[in-house]
């Protein structure tokens, strides 16, 4: 166990859930759980359920590591942090230093490591480690399925529907960042060393597609309607069913299709047009059953922040209707508080924290009321309605709910913040105080994010109100996005469509932007007359949609735009008040600013090899069959 792959294939001689991730010393020991019988943990439904479970513990978290520490997660062009805080995964990011992955303090929760029996947050932020350790547990599930004598049919395919899903999800979930990898699908035996080839990805995806399409043959769709699930009725929804597998199966069967995995597969930087189908079916299939099901739904716009988190609710978890899949639960209630709520707000309203602010280049994406993009943010545009002098008026409803503007009011105790009633407000314009005050730590690019904390916030109300957050894998907005993508894709057309199912990639579009109420909302006709201008409307949608949730580094580099200008810039706004700079906004949506611009803050140089992550040097010693990604 000198090697780091070692342990976590062989992850202490696999002895399931009865065994802990122990040191190589401790394990020689005997435990007086090695008494247990070998069949014990399969023995019957109850035994094998709970032996499952860990499964499910092994879930990381990507929105917080720690109750008194800081997480980044947003690793695109959407965010820019503290650039003197060398800790942070992100900023070494931006330094195209990606060797770091496994040590950087914070922000990087890919990492080794990881405990799925400990309920502290920090030990879930380690998907490397946690996803093998997950693999070779759901191997040797699936190796000792003929074991499970004592369950009826449904118990049997429900145990046998999680293991699948979860090798294929973990599985998936490391392919994101590292492409090609070996896909263990047999449980290794503990006294030989794994010499598993690498496959492409497109090889590994048809594997995470056969195993995501058997569970999905074998779950249900809602546990609460089994025999089985009835015993915890109302307490299911977390639970794998037939809806998160296909799910899955679509969005992998999408990555696989898209332009940089296909381009590793075939050479092509185009979409894979058979798997974009293959995707669209799946997809569509997916959507049809939660329409017909009810199964999940999109929230109303009214009860939107609840989707992120809940404020002050006694750590009630976040998600409502519309969340398919979620990061790991672990000490929900507590994590997202003090340092890391902190991480949001200048230190004109809390001194303590690192801090992170969204980009002015990502702020862009969300447009106007009337659906239409902003073209240049610095100069008017009839056709949209956006004019510079106005910058913040008639913009997307999206816009208001996660972005807080100069003049908004951020503190709601005077006495906060030494009864100083200027110090309530956010002087975002240039010279401002909450970007002159910590030059460290201002508001480095004149937008603060309110996605996920609440807008009035005092020193450590996070903390001592409990503000709960917990972020998705997969929701349903998402879920439609892809279809939309998927769709058009395959049938290079904005009206494409999968057969079996009603709506096609605009329709999808379209229905996810009815929710916030835009003015006009659909997708302009304009960009309707070529795939080239439907693609960039999508982009656009998942970039404001899914804004600040973890997913558009994911999305930049399937495709294959990690490395293009502009999205390898971060911004900022710089302007004047057209009032005194004393003023006090009654409506800062509507306030007339000067001499609006942007700047660059920051350049990121990157190359073909920060498309993948690099392995780690020991694991690519291990054995010869297992390479290094290019570059690296």
């Amino acid at each position: 166990m000198k090697r780091y792959i070692t342990s976590v294939l062989l992850l202490t001689i696999g002895f399931s859930a009865i065994l802990t991730l122990n040191s190589c010393k401790k394990y020689l020991d005997k435990s007086p759980l090695t008494n247990i019988e070998p069949t014990e943990p399969y023995k019957d439904f109850r035994n094998f359920q709970g032996w499952t479970e860990e499964l499910y513990n092994a879930i990381p978290i990507f929105s917080s590591q720690h109750e008194n520490g800081h997480n980044c997660w947003n690793w695109g062009e959407d965010e820019y942090w503290e650039p003197a805080e060398t800790r942070l995964w992100v900023n070494s990011l931006d330094q195209g230093n990606y060797p770091v992955w496994n040590t950087v303090f914070y922000g990087s929760w890919i990492k080794p490591g990881g405990s799925p029996s400990s309920q502290n947050s920090w030990d879930k932020g380690a998907l490397w480690g946690l996803a093998w350790y997950s693999i070779r547990k759901a191997n040797l599930g699936i190796a000792n399925l003929e074991l499970l004598k004592e369950a009826t049919a449904e118990e049997k395919n429900l145990i046998a529907g999680q293991l699948y899903f979860f090798r294929a999800w973990y599985h998936f979930m490391l392919m994101q960042y590292w492409g090609h990898i070996p896909y263990i699908d047999v449980a290794l035996p503990a006294d030989e060393t794994p010499k598993l080839p690498q496959l492409s990805y497109r090889a590994a995806a048809d594997k995470v597609a056969a195993d995501f399409q058997k569970a999905a043959d074998l779950l249900p769709v809602n546990w609460d309607a089994t025999v089985v699930g009835e015993q915890t009725k109302g307490n299911n929804n977390y639970r794998i069913n037939k809806i998160m597998a296909m799910a899955f199966l679509g969005k992998n069967l999408l990555y696989a299709a898209s332009p940089l995995m296909n381009r590793e597969t075939t050479g092509s930087s185009g979409y894979d047009v058979e798997y974009s189908k293959k995707a669209a079916d799946v997809l569509g299939q997916t959507l049809k059953l939660i329409e017909e099901t009810g199964r999940y739904k999109l929230a109303d716009f009214s009860q939107y922040t609840q989707i992120f988190y809940t404020f002050n609710q006694n750590g009630k978890i976040p998600g409502l209707e519309e969340t398919i899949f979620m990061e790991n639960l672990a000490n929900a209630a507590n994590r997202f508080r003090r340092n890391q709520v902190n991480d949001y707000r200048p230190p004109t309203i809390n001194n303590s924290g690192i801090k992170g602010y969204p980009t002015a280049n990502y702020v862009d994406y969300y447009g106007m009321a009337n659906g239409m993009p902003i073209p240049d943010p610095e100069r008017a545009d009839a056709e949209s309605g956006y004019d510079p002098l106005y910058p913040w008026k008639n913009r997307d409803p999206r816009f208001y709910h996660d972005i807080m503007i100069d003049g908004d009011k951020t503190v709601n105790n005077i006495a906060n913040v030494g009864n100083d009633q200027f110090r309530q407000y956010a002087s975002l314009y240039t010279g401002g105080l909450y970007r002159t005050a910590n030059s460290n730590k201002a508001v480095f690019t004149g937008y603060m994010l309110c996605k996920y904390v609440q807008r009035l916030m005092n020193d450590f109300d996070g903390y001592n109100e409990n503000n709960t957050v917990v972020l998705s894998f997969l929701r349903l907005a998402d879920l439609y996005l892809l279809y939309a993508e998927a769709a058009s894709e395959a049938y290079n057309s904005p009206t494409g469509k999968a057969p079996g199912y009603s709506k096609t990639a605009v329709d999808a579009v379209n229905f996810v932007r009815s929710r916030p109420g835009l003015n006009v909302g659909n997708v302009a006709s304009k960009f309707l007359t070529s795939q080239d201008g439907f693609r960039g409307e999508y982009r656009r949608e998942r970039a404001v949609e899914l804004s600040f949730e973890g997913h558009r580094f994911v999305d930049l580099r399937r495709w294959l735009l990690l490395t293009q200008q502009p999205y390898t810039l971060k911004k900022a706004i710089e302007f004047d008040r057209d009032t005194p700079n004393n003023t006090i906004y009654a409506d800062p949506r509507n306030a007339k600013v000067k001499n609006f611009r942007e700047r660059v803050l920051f350049q990121r140089q990157l190359g073909e090899r920060h498309y993948w992550m690099p392995f780690l040097v020991n694991d690519v010693n291990f054995y010869s069959d297992f390479k290094q990604n290019p570059g690296w």
